[in-house]
């Protein structure tokens, strides 16, 4: 995985202001290949409750880990009770890495 313990420690921090404390985070995609450069940050937020406005949410937290990351590309995948399932879901779960 290619996150400082920093990073993990201000993303959880990050998703847990923006969607609560229950909400569980994985990286995902490029950034868990130790040997992989570079690369858009992909997080997995799962939420046990319904979402209201998912895409907010999803542009807030993206928001706040570009700036802790100078800027970086993130891309964050929210997945609820109350939102459709895609296929990405189950890529991140097999593949992402819990932070």
């Amino acid at each position: 995985m290619r996150l400082t313990p920093d990073q993990i420690a201000q993303i959880r921090r990050i998703v847990a202001e923006q969607a609560g404390n229950d909400a569980c985070v994985r990286l995902f995609g490029s950034r868990v290949d130790d040997h992989a450069r570079g690369g858009d940050v992909d997080l997995l937020v799962e939420l046990s409750g319904p979402v209201s406005d998912p895409a907010p949410l999803a542009a807030r937290i993206a928001g706040r880990v570009s700036r802790l990351m100078a800027g970086r590309k993130v891309d964050v995948v929210l997945a609820a009770p109350n939102l459709e399932h895609l296929p990405i879901h189950d890529v991140a779960r097999r593949e992402g890495i819990p932070l």
